[in-house]
């Protein structure tokens, strides 16, 4: 049912027990106009739920309709729409087939007093008396008159009618809750003159006249006690030929037998408020951004709603003791009590049931009445009755899902809650969340400290971070080794190192009595295993699989190839994940395990999985791996050849990049992930998938072959490739790992690696490969100097790629002619050739080899003369590089800057370029720009000191 939002002092409230009233929170709203009222009367009647209409023009018209009820009807919807509507709030909905006015829970003076009704009735099932008397006041305290009073037409139609009959009934009822409360109380005497009045006004009324004659005679009237007796029997069998009932009877009996009436209950003394949270941790470390948020979260000013505060995360991450320090810390702010419980949500023994959590706490609280009801609902309304008005803390501890923690809510008031929970509860209304994660590096060590002492772990830095790395941030993982070094003085922290070792079976090492990391991850996996919901079982399985991923990354489609699913049910297998905590998502469609539960998932996998399952599963990761890098290489490399497709069934979609950039970003964060598909792909035997991965990340070494990582992994897969006589993988191999050795300026070894490639490709009569490699050999030889050589085999690759009419490799041609023709001085025609290039790059969206293009037009108009021109060619690739983030260009091109600085002799500016490309040299181990750097910094004059003033 749709409501307008929680209760509020500014709040909108409606009053329909007396005279309508609407009040906005500061004073009451008139309503003027007979039919807006009715109108809005009927739709109060009907909150929250849609009403026709024509029943909405039969409330405000009856049976006789105007000729421009149309007209008339909309007007007054209008004007109550603005009414109701003062600061742009919608509440006044148009919903076929008519109208639904939204009201806000507590706003709607019926609702109130029929959720006053329903607790009282519970307290008098229960014989919680006091409990009776406090809700039926509150409920009679709603009624201001006879309900609608002020639209007497309108109340006498037949709906109308009805209900107001049913809300006069319930009036009753409650008052006669309300005087057997004071009987049992004691109280008798107090409600004599009101139980009179009301008897005479109900001659009928059984139960009114049975508490009058109990009211007269425990008063000393037996006397007036018997006559009304006597009168109520004359009046049943005068108006209706009955006998008065089994109760009357009771009373009269009670009467004649001269009972006395039972002592008023001494009230007990005042039991002290409960305090029940358990031992706080001594040790407790870090989190102060954590407390502090959820202390404010409890501490709201006065008359502001409490939201619950659900913190949640992976087992062992430290939710309890989170959950304990900030319970002990506002403390002082719920004087009524806290109630702890742990819900062992996720425990070898099942969660427990709020039904018999209810019970304990209103027990804890001293409210539990002589008889409880058997309905969970019905208790839970107990519980919220016997908590609506005390400041009290509930610590719900270790909550398996919303459903268990529910019922156990206090209502809206001073009382609050604090859940933890493996799962995030996002489901349940209203609530703060708080997503614990692991310990940053200062937290772990100042939590060892603490643990095991500072001295001890300080003498052995290398061994002390692999113990911190083992335990990935973990707070149980830290407690139990700092517990195994402190109980076991004589051992060097290397020995616990070695043993936490991922290899060396980490998680058997990080247990320690009954306390395990692994008994910890099997209650959350367990619990979604063993689910009796298919999608939590899936997900499960899914989570097993995740585990034979080592670089524990994914996205949803590399996640999808994994588990052989499509990229919707992979989602929700994620998400569920997520939302259990076993599973993060640090960024929109990306997801990754934490390391110790990724090697959990992986044994699991192991343990659970067949064989050939898991194998499957893996080859179906590294064939879209293959793929996806393929892709990748495409589009950042602009490369017209490509190796051949893999022979495959389709899996999930790959990744789709708008430009170079994107490829070369997406390739640079899968490395990791890339690097693991090559070894696997050798392990598994499928060298065909191998050279493809390392071949493929030819795009993203466009800008990062400086980094080492291209020539590793071409490395790695020439081994498999040999070592399973994978003679295409090779062929495709010496191609790329020639533009490795070229790119780094290791000239001979690309020569040799070219000429190999070449060999293969022209036997099998590939022209298009021929094309390129005689292209690489051209730049080669320009590289070496040998311009004359750089020219021929140029416009070899250029004819041979002019009979593959590809525009883009014909550029690629055309810019290593402009190469060989800037070494020989044909400046002219280089520069006109580079920009034929530059607009052909320019149409085609290529960064890396427009900003090479422009860099080599730059230096060419250097030579020419052309300052101008030169700098605003290379200023514009010094721009490409930064925006790429291509480290090792953006150092080419300051060289080239400095260079065209100094021919100018513009030598502050000269030295500003080499000492910036200095700088990123010395970042990032770039030995070729350090040492040119260094020589050009060398080369320029010393410029006189400046003469200090006078």
């Amino acid at each position: 049912m749709p409501t307008v939002g929680a209760l509020g002092d500014d709040m909108m409230r409606f009053g329909l027990l007396g005279p309508l009233v609407v009040h906005d929170g500061t004073a009451l709203r008139p309503v003027s106009g007979l039919k807006v009222r009715v109108l809005l009367a009927a739709l109060l009647l009907q909150a929250n739920r849609v009403v026709s209409k024509d029943a909405l023009k039969e409330a405000m018209w009856g049976d006789e309709l105007p000729s421009s009820v149309e007209a008339s009807f909309a007007n007054h919807a209008t004007r109550l729409r603005r009414l109701l509507a003062p600061a742009g709030e919608e509440r006044l909905l148009t919903v076929a087939p008519g109208y639904q006015l939204l009201v806000a829970e507590g706003a709607l003076d019926v609702e109130v007093f029929e959720t006053r009704v329903r607790a009282a009735c519970l307290a008098h099932q229960a014989g919680d008396w006091a409990t009776v008397l406090a809700e039926s006041r509150a409920a009679l305290a709603l009624w201001r008159g006879a309900p609608l009073a002020d639209l007497v037409p309108y109340r006498d139609q037949p709906g109308p009618s009805l209900r107001i009959h049913q809300l006069d009934q319930l009036r009753l009822q409650v008052r006669e809750w309300a005087f057997d409360a004071e009987l049992h109380l004691g109280n008798h005497g107090e409600i004599l003159t009101d139980l009179a009045v009301l008897a005479a006004e109900n001659p009928l009324r059984e139960e009114l006249h049975r508490q009058l004659m109990l009211a007269l005679h425990r008063t000393g009237r037996q006397a007036e006690a018997f006559e009304v007796f006597h009168a109520l029997r004359r009046s049943l069998v005068d108006e209706l030929g009955t006998e008065p009932g089994p109760a009357v009877r009771r009373a009269y009996q009670e009467l004649l037998d001269g009972e006395q009436p039972p002592a008023p209950p001494v009230p007990a003394p005042a039991p002290r408020p409960p305090y029940q949270l358990p031992s706080s941790v001594p040790e407790f470390t870090g989190r102060e951004e954590e407390t502090a948020a959820a202390v404010a979260a409890l501490r709201r000013e006065v008359g502001a709603p409490l939201r619950p505060v659900v913190i949640s995360g992976m087992g062992g991450i430290g939710k309890t003791a989170l959950a304990v320090r900030v319970a002990r810390l506002v403390q002082e702010d719920f004087p009524d009590g806290t109630l702890y419980a742990d819900l062992r949500g996720f425990s070898g023994g099942g969660p427990r049931s709020a039904h018999d959590l209810l019970a304990r706490f209103l027990d804890d609280l001293g409210a539990r009445p002589a008889s409880l009801p058997d309905d969970t609902d019905d208790r839970a309304a107990l519980f919220r009755s016997a908590i609506a008005d005390r400041r009290v803390l509930l610590v719900l501890d270790n909550a398996r899902d919303a459903a268990q923690v529910a019922p156990l809510l206090p209502p809206q008031g001073p009382g609050a809650a604090l859940i933890t929970s493996r799962q995030l509860l996002a489901e349940l209304p209203g609530v703060e969340m708080m997503a614990l994660h692991p310990l940053g590096p200062e937290e772990q060590l100042t939590l060892l400290s603490r643990l095991c002492g500072a001295d001890r772990i300080a003498h052995e830095p290398a061994a002390l971070a692999d113990i911190l790395a083992a335990c990935g941030g973990l707070p149980l993982a830290l407690r139990i080794v700092g517990g195994r070094l402190s109980s076991r003085p004589s051992w060097p922290l290397a020995l616990l190192a070695e043993r936490l070792a991922p290899d060396r079976g980490r998680l058997q090492a990080l247990s320690m009595g009954a306390v395990a990391v692994r008994h910890t991850f099997d209650m959350s996996y367990q619990a979604i295993r063993d689910s009796g919901n298919a999608a939590e079982r899936e997900a499960a399985r899914a989570f097993r699989l995740l585990g034979l991923w080592k670089p524990h990354l994914f996205t949803t489609q590399s996640a999808a190839a994994l588990l052989g699913a499509d990229e919707y049910d992979a989602s929700a297998a994620l998400e569920l994940l997520v939302d259990a905590n076993l599973v993060h998502s640090p960024a929109p469609g990306r997801y990754a395990l934490h390391d110790l539960l990724g090697e959990y998932a992986a044994q699991r996998a192991a343990e659970e999985e067949p064989a050939d399952g898991r194998e499957a599963a893996t080859v179906r990761m590294l064939v879209w791996y293959a793929r996806a890098v393929s892709t990748a290489c495409a589009v950042a490399s602009h490369e017209t050849q490509s190796p051949p497709p893999l022979d495959a069934p389709a899996g999930p979609a790959l990744p789709v990049f708008a430009e170079d950039a994107d490829a070369i970003e997406w390739t640079k964060r899968e490395l990791p992930a890339i690097r693991e598909s090559l070894t696997r792909a050798g392990e598994a035997g499928r060298s065909d998938l191998a050279w493809r991965l390392a071949a493929g990340l030819f795009g993203y070494a466009t800008t990062h072959w400086w980094t080492g990582e291209w020539d590793a992994c071409l490395r790695q897969a020439m081994e498999i490739a040999v070592a399973h006589g994978d003679t295409l993988g090779q062929a495709w191999l010496h191609r790329r790992t020639a533009v490795a050795h070229g790119m780094a300026y290791r000239n001979e070894a690309c020569l040799e690696h070219l000429t190999l490639a070449l060999a293969f490709f022209t036997d099998t009569g590939d022209v298009l490969a021929q094309a390129s490699i005689l292209g690489n050999m051209a730049s080669l030889y320009v590289q070496l100097g040998d311009a004359r050589q750089g020219l021929v085999h140029a416009e070899r690759s250029h004819e041979l790629y002019r009979r593959t009419s590809s525009p883009r490799s014909e550029a690629l041609a055309l810019s290593r002619i402009a190469d060989a023709q800037a070494m020989v001085g044909e400046h002219a025609d280089a520069v006109a050739n580079y920009e034929k290039v530059v607009a052909a790059l320019r149409e085609q969206r290529h960064g890396v080899f427009l900003a090479t293009t422009l860099t080599n037009l730059g230096d060419v108009r250097r030579q020419l003369g052309d300052r101008e021109g030169a700098l605003e060619a290379q200023r514009e690739a010094l721009a490409i590089r930064r925006r790429m983030d291509d480290l090792g260009g953006t150092a080419d091109c300051l060289a080239f800057m400095a260079g065209t600085y100094q021919h100018f002799g513009e030598w502050g500016d000269a030295r500003s370029c080499w000492e910036q490309c200095l700088e990123l040299g010395l970042r990032h181990g770039m030995a070729q720009h350090i040492e040119a750097s260094r020589a050009g910094l060398a080369g320029l004059p010393t410029l006189p000191a400046p003469t200090p003033p006078q």
